[in-house]
C-alpha cells in the first residue's frame, strides 16, 4: 500500500475529536502533502508579520470560517487558495485530524491533511505569505518530539512540540497538530 492510501486508511480507522466551543472562533487549516521523487514533503507556510494572529509563524495555509463556507473543510480548501494559490480541484482530502483549540488567539482549528500535485504552481499571497518552507515527511517522522518541552523562542519562554527544519522552528497550534499526525502514523505503522 502506498503512504497516501495508507494515510487514508488511518485516518478513517481514528474517528477525529469534533469539539464544540461556542466562545471559540472557528478555523479550518490543510495539511498538504506531495510526493516527489518517491518522497512524501509537507507543505507550510511563513506567516507575513503583518498578519493580526500567529505573524511570522511557520503554519498550515487555512484561516477563520466565514459564513460562506459550507464546512471547515471548505475554510481550508477556500484559504490555501487565497494564501498560497492551491485550487480546492487540485486537493485530494485524505481525511480529518482532531480538532485543536487555541491558547492566545482562541481558535477552534480543525485539521486536515490532503495530496497535492507536484509540482505545483503555488501564488502566494505576500499580505498573508511570506514563502513557503516543504519538508520531507521521513525528517519529521525521524525528529517526532517525545514529549512538549520549554524552550526560549523570540525572546519568551513557550512550552510546544518543537521541530527544527534547516532555522525554521514549526510549534504551537502547528507543532501541536503535526505531532498528532506523526504519532497517529507511528500508532497504526506498529499495528497498536
Amino acid at each position: 500500500m502506498d503512504m497516501a492510501a495508507h494515510i487514508q486508511q488511518m485516518l478513517q480507522a481514528h474517528p477525529p475529536c469534533e469539539l464544540s466551543v461556542p466562545s471559540r472562533r472557528l478555523a479550518g487549516v490543510l495539511a498538504p502533502l506531495y510526493i516527489h521523487e518517491g518522497e512524501y514533503c509537507m507543505v507550510f507556510t511563513k506567516r507575513s508579520d503583518r498578519m493580526l494572529h500567529h505573524r511570522g509563524q511557520i503554519s498550515f495555509p487555512g484561516g477563520g470560517y466565514e459564513p460562506g463556507d459550507d464546512s471547515l473543510l471548505d475554510t481550508a480548501l477556500r484559504e490555501s487558495d487565497e494564501e498560497i494559490g492551491l485550487k480546492p480541484a487540485h486537493v485530494t482530502v485524505l481525511g480529518q485530524l482532531d480538532d485543536l483549540l487555541t491558547n492566545g488567539s482562541n481558535y477552534l482549528i480543525r485539521p486536515y491533511v490532503g495530496l497535492i500535485p507536484h509540482p505545483y504552481p503555488f501564488e502566494l499571497d505576500r499580505r498573508e505569505t511570506d514563502y513557503l518552507i516543504e519538508v520531507p515527511l521521513r525528517f519529521l517522522r525521524q525528529n517526532n518530539p517525545l514529549c512538549q518541552i520549554t524552550r526560549e523562542h523570540e525572546g519568551r519562554m513557550v512550552e510546544s512540540f518543537f521541530f527544527d527544519y534547516e532555522g525554521h522552528v514549526i510549534w504551537g497550534a502547528t507543532g501541536k497538530i503535526l505531532k498528532h499526525f506523526l504519532d497517529l502514523l507511528d500508532r497504526y505503522d506498529t499495528g497498536s
